[in-house]
């Protein structure tokens, strides 16, 4: 049974984390850079943007990740180390250095992550110091008998929920809420952790997964199965999500497995581990669609009756990618031939005169296509139906038994505001 518990990203056991300001961003007092560490070597999977253009961290960590164990992550926001040719690259190696000398650990096994401005290098002097001030202000929860001090401290996990909380804030740019979740379950014979968060606002149409995400989990688990099954929940998940059309330079989806639950080593697929690798992904992808840049509602479009999940998957991705089916949404308009279009245009082979499209919201249904062509409706009740804030296209087109879901937002005047001038 998987159960949704508190903790973000130190619920799993044997992880600290400690955040703070150091000046990356220009204005404001959010806290700007943040260090996660492992008690012990834990292994990496990750997944990263197919954008040519490949910020210094993610040449770094694709390097980590291929050696197989992480240590450490270190995350600055405000500049995204892109387009910074071998002195960002450097920085990477000059932050690993640094952790490993603050940490005790190996620089070979420290990811590093940006995100924010494309261009700058980042001021790796104010980092440094950061990291050994933050060094010593790691915070998580025991996990061995004799670090509780005679039973379990309710104030010590209290400060690691706001601790991982704060995190979850420190990794933002544009994003206007925190994007975080954790989970137990069972695996192995005992008790098993995952927690995560995320960040991704704009500049979200990844072909690997969200702009950031740290996944962190105590279970053990052989790593080539562990690699193969966060690759299909990503693309099941993060890769059905779009807010702008724009894949990013900085693209990184990182999963951590430090086997201190002790359990079985899990070796071969396993229905829980899935399942939870799948609902936090899910939950966090969904959470990136809604809280797009300017965004006031979230957009999913769910096919089925498809005859294999790659039709099924086009159809949908193409639905919430369409500018015009966007700002449909966002004016409450019910005009599904611009959903009916953007499956047109999509590549996908399909009838469309076998086609149904339903709108669907917390206020009911309605249908918009019928067989390929517009019924007769209520525009009182299609208004109606269009106003709350998560709208999905349910669009069914008779032709077998598989289905996909996308996640998308509206387009806003807010979008082009917040990207018109984001550099300030």
């Amino acid at each position: 049974m998987i159960k949704k518990i508190e903790g973000g990203i130190l619920a799993a056991k044997g992880y600290s984390v400690a955040s703070m300001r150091v000046g990356i961003k220009p204005t404001g007092d959010n806290r700007d850079l943040t260090l996660i560490k492992s008690d012990v070597s834990a292994d990496v999977v990750g997944t990263f943007t197919r954008n040519k253009v490949k910020a210094a961290p993610v040449r770094w960590d694709m390097e980590v990740v291929g050696r197989g164990k992480a240590d450490a992550i270190v995350i600055n926001t405000g500049i995204a180390n892109a387009a910074t040719g071998t002195q960002g690259y450097e920085n990477c190696r000059l932050e690993a250095e640094a952790v490993a000398s603050a940490l005790n650990v190996n620089p070979d096994r420290v990811l590093t992550a940006s995100t924010g401005v494309i261009g700058p290098q980042i001021p790796v002097e104010k980092i440094i110091s950061g990291i050994n001030e933050l060094s010593g202000k790691m915070i998580g929860i025991p996990y061995k008998k004799e670090d509780l001090e005679g039973g379990w401290n309710e104030a010590i996990k209290a400060n690691a929920v706001v601790e991982a909380f704060e995190a979850a804030k420190a990794i933002m740019t544009t994003d206007t809420v925190p994007k975080e979740i954790a989970l137990e379950f069972e695996a192995g014979g005992k008790t098993c952790h995952i927690g995560a968060m995320c960040k991704g606002s704009g500049m979200i149409h990844p072909n690997m997964g969200t702009m950031l995400g740290f996944i962190l989990s105590d279970i053990a688990i052989d790593r080539s199965l562990a690699d193969r099954m966060l690759k299909d929940v990503v693309e099941k998940t993060f890769n059905m999500v779009s807010v702008d059309g724009d894949t990013s330079t900085n693209d990184t989806v990182v999963w951590l497995s430090n086997g201190l639950a002790e359990n079985d080593i899990v070796t071969e697929d396993n229905e829980e581990v899935y399942e939870a690798l799948y609902t936090v992904c899910e939950y966090l992808a969904k959470n990136i669609a809604s809280d797009g840049e300017g965004a006031t509602r979230l957009f999913t479009a769910k096919v089925v009756g498809a005859p294999d999940y790659e039709t099924a998957r086009i159809l949908a991705k193409s639905i919430i990618t369409s500018n015009l089916s966007k700002a449909a949404i966002y004016g409450r308009d019910a005009n599904c031939g611009r959903i009916f279009c953007a499956m047109g245009y999509s590549g996908a082979d399909f009838d469309p005169d076998k086609t149904d499209i339903t709108m669907m919201s917390s206020e009911g249904s309605i249908k918009l296509i019928d067989q390929g062509t517009l019924p007769e409706f209520s525009e009182e009740k299609a208004l109606r139906i269009l106003s709350p804030d998560e709208i999905t296209a349910l669009c069914d087109i008779h032709a077998g038994e598989f289905e996909a879901t996308a996640w998308g937002c509206d387009l806003t005047h807010e979008y082009v505001t917040i990207n018109a001038d984001y550099r300030s």
